[in-house]
């Protein structure tokens, strides 16, 4: 059986869908799903293709033991028919993704990452890009959250 792929988009894809990448990675390392489930993120722009992900981002992680990894990659067409879900990190993203979805069949079920979190906070994961570095860790907090409910929603599927 194939691993279920999961396909993490913000706008640029240097703070929050790296963030939720790698946390997921370092999820379904810890739990041992290498080989039910893989993941990649990209961005709905393309400005910062081939750019790490944000320093800001990846020492916020690195004070939770999380290791950032990859290069930023502008969403692709045939992303629809790789993934088995993608998920946006807010409406805008979405709306991105709808617009350019294929008509027709395509593997990928489109949702909002925010979904996953079970918490106060709105279904919409905020850019922390031009914001104070609170913002990464409030960013942080509702990816590790919603990471761990993605894996359990995957294992029930």
């Amino acid at each position: 059986m194939d691993p279920f792929k999961v396909l993490f988009v913000c706008w640029g894809n240097i703070c929050r869908s790296p963030a939720a990448e790698c946390v997921f990675q370092k999820q379904i390392d810890e739990q041992g799903l290498g080989d039910q489930i893989t993941c990649d993120s990209a961005g709905t722009i393309g400005m910062h293709a081939g750019q790490p992900p944000d320093a800001r981002m990846r020492e916020a992680g690195a004070k939770r033991s999380i290791s950032f990894f990859g290069r930023s990659r502008k969403f692709r067409p045939s992303d629809f028919n790789e993934f088995d879900l993608i998920l946006a990190m807010d409406h805008s993203n979405m709306a991105d993704l709808q617009a350019s979805m294929p008509i027709g069949d395509s593997k990928a079920v489109l949702g909002l990452f925010g979904s996953f979190v079970n918490s106060e906070q709105p279904m919409e994961v905020p850019d922390p890009y031009y914001g104070g570095g609170g913002g990464f860790d409030v960013v942080l907090d509702m990816v590790e959250e919603g990471c761990r409910n993605l894996i359990n929603h995957i294992l029930e599927r």
